[in-house]
Parts: structure tokens; sequence; C-alpha cells
């Protein structure tokens, strides 16, 4: 994606219409600080795991530096690509921040876009990949090799937890972006956002939603789904009661659209649209009112995964899975969610803020 020309389809926009004065990230600091190798928050956990491991147990101090310097030399590195948010003369073209935008809404749909991507992008992604791991060794160095409090060393995990959720939010934008149905300059918003993820490898727009994606996925944890009924409705009361006042929000606004309810009944339950189709005629056919968790890949005749966990690689993990075959429904035009709850999610916070913006413009 290095070399890039502005399509007639789309209306030429300047990515400064998208970054107000007050963002985190506004187009000056995006130019000179290029990618985050460690924000504020994670340099303050770093120093603090570093000096209480000097006291209790120093001979690890050495291998973690190593390790950060290794993260750093990778950040450093990738920081020597052009940044993606400035005008810039690449080998056989100019690339512009607003043709990138353009580029990203016209991407095929279908089949894996990796090569037309920019390197930096592919190459950030392995950097923030490189840091999950390298804070979840750290989430364990601290709680079995410090005194540090329970609560101090839980902010490891969570801090491992927010960077996994800002690798899921790349995908989320790329599924969104394919979404003919919403307005282009949501559209074009939604490319800004990845964009400046690209740059940073940090987004600005998961500090709000991680959380609330977090706590649900909490509660699904404490849920006892009765798979018979496959309903999910006391399933959902419980988890709206648990989660986020913004959750309680979408679920309000949004349940209602089937896409999101058949979405919402995959990550409660934890198997595809597919297989909750299967179980219930099976158990339907067989008189049986209701079955565990353990009991679901014997009825399926099919090993599932239905247990839960709070470990953020199996959050991924069964994210992944429910994109891949909303990816797939969406291509092959069969029936099921065409995208994840998280997608739904996003997209409903996001525009959320948009009206909200666009509201107080207007007001002044």
């Amino acid at each position: 994606m290095d070399s890039l020309e502005t399509s007639p389809e789309f209306e030429y926009i300047s990515i400064d219409q998208f970054l107000d004065a007050g963002d985190e990230f506004n187009i000056q600091d995006t130019i000179t600080t290029g990618i985050i190798f460690l924000t504020p928050h994670q340099e303050s956990l770093v120093a603090k795991l570093m000096g209480a491991l000097s006291i209790k147990s120093p001979d690890k101090i050495e291998r973690l530096t190593n390790r950060m310097n290794r993260i750093e030399s990778l950040a450093a590195s990738i920081a020597q690509f052009p940044s993606l948010l400035e005008r810039t003369n690449t080998t056989s073209s100019v690339r512009t921040p607003e043709a990138l935008v353009d580029s990203l809404i016209s991407y095929p749909e279908d089949g894996d876009t990796i090569l037309h991507m920019p390197s930096k992008a592919s190459m950030g992604k392995s950097f923030l990949i490189a840091k999950i791991h390298t804070f979840f060794s750290m989430y364990k160095l601290a709680r079995d090799y410090t005194d540090l409090p329970e609560k101090e060393v839980k902010e490891y995990y969570e801090e491992t937890v927010s960077m996994m959720f800002t690798l899921m939010a790349e995908d989320v934008y790329l599924n969104l972006l394919h979404d003919k149905t919403l307005e282009m300059s949501f559209r074009q918003r939604l490319a800004t956002s990845l964009i400046i993820l690209w740059e940073h490898r940090s987004d600005q727009n998961m500090s709000d939603i991680a959380p609330v994606l977090q706590s649900v996925w909490r509660a699904r944890r404490t849920l006892a789904p009765a798979f018979g009924t496959m309903m999910g409705t006391s399933e959902l009361i419980m988890v709206s009661m648990q989660a986020d006042n913004a959750w309680g929000k979408f679920i309000k606004a949004r349940l209602g659209d089937s896409d999101v309810s058949q979405a919402l009944e995959e990550f409660l339950f934890g198997i595809s649209y597919e297989q909750i189709g299967r179980l219930k005629e099976i158990l339907k056919n067989q008189g049986v009112k209701s079955i565990g968790r353990d009991e679901v890949s014997s009825y399926l005749g099919e090993r599932v995964k239905t247990d839960i966990s709070l470990d953020y690689r199996d959050f991924y993990l069964l994210y992944t899975v429910r994109r891949d075959n909303a990816r797939a429904r969406q291509r092959l035009k069969v029936s099921g969610p065409k995208k994840t709850l998280e997608d739904h999610f996003i997209r409903f916070i996001m525009e959320a803020e948009q009206e909200t913006q666009n509201n107080d413009r207007l007001a002044k």
C-alpha cells in the first residue's frame, strides 16, 4: 500500500476533520511521537516491578531488562518507517493520509488484505503482540516473585487485557469499514481511527470500551446457560446488571436487531449460530429440556469449547472464531450473524460519541 491513488468514488477529505483539538492524539503529536513504546502508565508499572524485584528477586531483573530492551529496539525499527499521518514520498509515488483513508474504505470485502496494508501496520501488530506477551510475563513475575499487594499485581494483568482489546479493535475497524450500510463520514472516521492505531499501536477509543467488554466477559463466566431453550434471557439480564451503563444502553437500543441478538447468543453460549440451531433441534427431538456445558460436545457429536476462562488469550481466541464465522456467512450469504457482538457494541459506542460531538458543534 505504499503506492496509493485517490479513487473518484470518494470525496477527498482532510484527515484533520477527524482529529479534534481535544483529542489525545492531535496531528502534531502524532507526527512527532510515532509509535508508542510505553505509555506513562506502562512506564510506571515497569518501574514499580523493577523496584519490587530488586528487593525480593533481583535475579529476575536482568532477564526482564533484556526483554524490554528488545521490545524498545523493535519499536525504534518500526519508527523508521514513514508516518502514516504525513504526506510521504514513497519509492514510487506520494502517499497521503487522505489517500490511505480512501484505500482502506475501498478494500475488497473478501480475502486477507495483509498485502494491501502498509508495512508499518503489519510490523506494528507484531510489536503489540510482543508487548502483550511481555506484560503478561510481568504479571506472573509480580504475582510469584514480589510482595506487591494483590491490587497492584492485578494492574499488570489489566494492562495486558487492555492491549489485547487494542489488537481486537484493529479487526473490528476493518470489519466495519466494509459495511456499506454505514454513512461514508462514519466509515472515514473508522479509517482514521485505524490509521492512528497503526501509527501509535495504541487506541484512544478502546480506553472506554475495553473495561465494559471485559466486565461482560467476566459476568459471562458466572452464567449457567440452560442449553435447552437456548433463549439466554436470564443470562442477558445478569450480564446487563453486572456490566457498565453503556452496555445497558446498547442492549436496550439494539437487542431488537436480529443480527445483534444472534451475535449475543453466540457470545453467551460459546458455540456458533449453526451449532445452536442443531443443538436446539437435537434436544427438542429427544425431549431433553436442559443440559450442562460439559454435555454439549456429546450431543453435537463434535468437540466444542464451552468452558469459561478469564484468560485474555481465550477471549481473543473465541472472538476470532466468531469473527471468522461471521465473515464466512457474509461472504456466502447464509443465515446467522454477519458481525460479532464486539463489532456491534463498538459501532454503537462510536456512533453515540459522534452524535454527541455533532450536537456539541451545533450548540456552539
